[in-house]
Formats: structure tokens, sequence, C-alpha cells
């Protein structure tokens, strides 16, 4: 098997990023300024807006920096909006002129490499496997989120985090194949350590699927260019054990959610302790710098961005409430991903692991009995 690349292609052709700009719970204000943002400290980038055009154009042309966007944004008229609280099924049915529709059909005419959208997850998940498809021999496709780490790079990288609550052996071989492929070419590592998440490190303990999995992981690791460290547990994934993480939907979105949201009190905590007395308000301005360089190691807008794995094409997730930097942010993700020719390759990677898999399982018989594959988006 080639060896996948982690440094970005030769050349600097101008990057075109697809973004749904009326998604987000903030309006398209927040998007615009993001973008600026992006436009300013990266020449290489090109923007196709969806959304409300006049609205975008006049947003634009206020910003600023807006010169940094002249003739780099390409307008596409979009009347309908995809709200947090609309259901998916009733967007794949109704949703043609949403701003979320029109940002995935450019990825899907190859006019751009990445979209993005700070949208209703589960609508954007279905829309993105209707629209653009699975790739070749991926059963579900897999959230994958920057989570930051005590290791080298700062961040590890878990998956899935929610596009679906279910996943046998195989899926989560795939999961791992994906992670390692997006550890590369987003983090530059040559050759990432991926861990399955479980109740124990302990190679007897877990369900039948996760004995499979990590059974399917050792074997294909060799030739998948990673390298297996066995079971870990909800403590590693913030540590430096290893660089993915690879569990179901269901788990790591709890995991997350439960991360974001101690971080939070932590942030909470922190303040409230400093304000306690004069002489603690005092010691804070005394910490301020470390402070400050605590705040932008943890601040979650600086790693906003979910990438959306197993698709004909990348989609980047930003939250729904981003502002200005964490827009820039998942924009600068997006960036990073399109230039490193990281779909190609991922493409590539996943129809080598499903050969693989497939006959590792011959070999060695199903690899579990696992519900069928009709799991809810999360």
């Amino acid at each position: 098997m080639s060896s996948e690349a982690e440094t970005p292609k030769a050349g600097h052709a101008p990057i075109v990023i697809s973004v749904d700009a009326m998604g987000g719970d903030r309006g398209p204000a927040p998007v615009i300024a993001g973008i600026a943002q992006s436009a300013k400290k990266n020449p290489d980038i090109r923007f196709i807006l969806h959304g409300d055009a006049d609205e975008l154009k006049r947003l634009a042309a206020k910003r600023l920096n807006a010169r940094h966007l002249d003739g780099r944004c390409e307008f596409r008229d979009a009347s309908g909006v995809v709200k947090m609280d609309d259901k998916p099924s009733q967007v794949m049915r109704r949703g043609q002129d949403t701003s979320m529709w029109s940002a995935l059909e450019s990825v899907r005419n190859k006019e751009a490499t990445v979209a993005v959208s700070c949208g209703n997850t589960g609508a954007l998940m279905a829309l993105s496997m209707v629209r653009l498809r699975k790739l070749p021999g991926v059963n579900r496709p897999a959230i994958a989120v920057l989570w930051p780490s005590r290791n080298p790079q700062n961040f590890n990288v878990m998956l899935d985090v929610g596009a679906d609550i279910r996943a046998d052996a195989e899926d989560l071989l795939q999961y791992a194949l994906m992670g390692a492929s997006y550890a590369r070419n987003g983090l530059a590592l040559t050759r990432p350590r991926v861990g399955l998440l479980n109740v124990g490190t302990e190679e007897h303990k877990g369900r039948a699927e996760m004995q499979a999995a990590h059974a399917l992981m050792e074997s294909a690791s060799g030739n998948a260019n990673f390298e297996f460290v066995g079971f870990v547990e909800g403590g590693d994934i913030p540590g430096d054990r290893c660089d993915v993480i690879v569990t179901d939907g269901f788990t790591g979105n709890v995991a997350l959610k439960t991360g974001e949201g101690t971080a939070k009190l932590i942030g909470d905590l922190l303040r409230e302790a400093f304000k306690y007395s004069p002489l603690s308000r005092f010691a804070s301005v005394l910490a301020l710098t470390s402070l400050r360089r605590l705040q932008k190691r943890i601040d979650p807008r600086r790693v906003n961005g979910g990438v959306f794995l197993g698709l004909n094409g990348t989609v980047v997730k930003s939250h729904g409430s981003a502002d200005a930097t964490g827009i820039s942010a998942a924009v600068k993700l997006a960036f990073r991903l399109a230039q490193s020719g990281f779909s190609d390759r991922l493409a590539e990677r996943v129809a080598s692991a499903a050969e693989q898999a497939h006959d590792i399982t011959d070999t060695t018989g199903p690899a579990t009995d696992a519900a069928p594959r009709d799991g809810t988006n999360a």
C-alpha cells in the first residue's frame, strides 16, 4: 500500500470553500466576519457563500477588512434556512431552496472542495449523505473532533461523536482508518497512535463487538500505517497515550458534551475564585499572562469544527453559536484538509481497508452479530 503523505500538495492553487452562511444561531454576520479574518490571513482561499445574497453582499461590504474579500467571494442566492429545530427528514423533503442544501451542491458539483456550515447537525449529516453519498466501503460516516490533549500536537482526534449511535466491529475499524487519515493530514502525524475506547484497558473487557474490533485493528495497523495501542479509557481522551480515540457515536457524543460542560464549569469556578476577595483579584492580575495562555489553549472556538468523514467530499460542521473567531478556525481547518488532498486520500484508504477487513473476517468468521445498520442520527 502506498504511504499517505502528510504534507499539502505542491503549488498554491486557490482553494474554494463552500459556506452555508445562514444556518448558525447568530445569523450571517459572524460568518462574514470569520471568513474576512481567514481571507486576510490566507490569500489562497476563495469562497462561495450561500444564503440571502443581498444581505451577504451588504455585510461583506461593511467589514473593516472588506478589501480582503474583493474578488474572492461568489454569492449564491438561497431563500430558505434550515432551523436548529427542523427535523432532518423534513429538510430532506423540502430543503432544496436552503443555504445548507446549496452549500453541499457546490461540493457535489466539484465547484468547491469543502463545505462549512454552522447549521443543524442532524440535517447537515442527512443532507450530506444524500447529496454527497457515502464512500464505497463505508457503512456509517463519522464525525471527528479535535480534543485538547497533553500530546505535542496539543490535540487528539476522537470519532464518532454523534453521526450514528451504533457501530459494529467493521465500522469501528473504518473509524480507525478515517481518524488516522485525519490525524496525518490535519495534525501532520506520520504514524498516528490509535486507541479503542472501552470500560478498561484489559483485553478481556468490553462487549463482543469491542473484542472483534480490537482484533481487526490489531491486524490492520501494519498495512494501514497506524500504531494500535489497544483499549483506552475515558481518562486517555485528553491524555498522551494515543492520538486517535475510536468509539461509537453514542459514547462519543456523551463524552464530548461532558467535556464541554466540565470545561465551562472550571472556567466559571476559576473566575468566581478570583473575584472572591481583593487579594484574589490582585492575584488574578499577577497571573493574567498565564491565565490568558490557558484560556487560549482550552478555548473551544480555536478548535471549532467537527469533520464529517466517510463521504464523497469533506464537510466541516462548526458550532451553531460560533463567533467570528470560531468561524475562522473552522475555515482554517477546511482549508488545511482541502490543500492536503484529504478527501481523495481518505477514499483510497477506506477502499483498501474494506478489502482488508473482508479478508480478515473471511478467515476468522463474522466479526460480530451486532444490530442491523439502521442507526439513528444523534
